[in-house]
């Protein structure tokens, strides 16, 4: 008999904040504007966030252990694109979907989620960000109405 556990929605109660960047830069460019504007420290993890087959996100992370802070560089998109089989008139041709970490955002390039305890001043760091070339919107994204928040639960921290 198998047993069946059930995880309550107060579990995970992590405090975080997320903001979304609409940019055409490329994920190490962007990771490295955001380390020369921001003091920030960002590192390509070893390993893509997979959510699901088919489902690969390049990902960034910073441990700031001086402001007990965590931030997360995600793109939005997938890296991996998920191959259609059609059984009709064009079943000869392939057509590719580009799986989404927050499907509801899809127009979003990255995400960077800030994980921390403290008030933090998201303005301030939304406007360092905006100062950025190529970085044509940032703005906060509410966690609250968030549909699949669940998809921002990682932690990678392979430093």
């Amino acid at each position: 008999m198998a047993a069946t556990i059930k995880i309550n929605d107060d579990f995970y109660d992590e405090s975080f904040s997320l903001i979304a960047l609409h940019t055409t830069l490329e994920d190490f460019a962007l990771a490295y504007g955001l380390n020369q504007s921001m003091k920030a420290k960002f590192v390509r993890a070893k390993k893509n966030f997979n959510l699901a087959e088919n489902k690969s996100f390049p990902i960034f992370e910073w441990e700031d252990e001086y402001n007990d802070m965590y931030w997360v560089l995600i793109a939005n998109h997938s890296s991996e694109k998920e191959s259609i089989v059609h059984d009709d008139l064009f079943k000869n041709e392939t057509t590719f979907k580009t799986p989404r970490l927050l499907p509801e955002y899809k127009d979003v390039d990255y995400l960077l989620k800030i994980e921390t305890d403290k008030d933090l001043d998201i303005n301030s760091i939304i406007k360092n960000i905006q100062s950025l070339p190529r970085i044509m919107a940032a703005y906060e994204i509410s966690t609250e109405k968030l549909k699949s928040k669940n998809n921002l639960i990682f932690k990678i921290c392979q430093l």
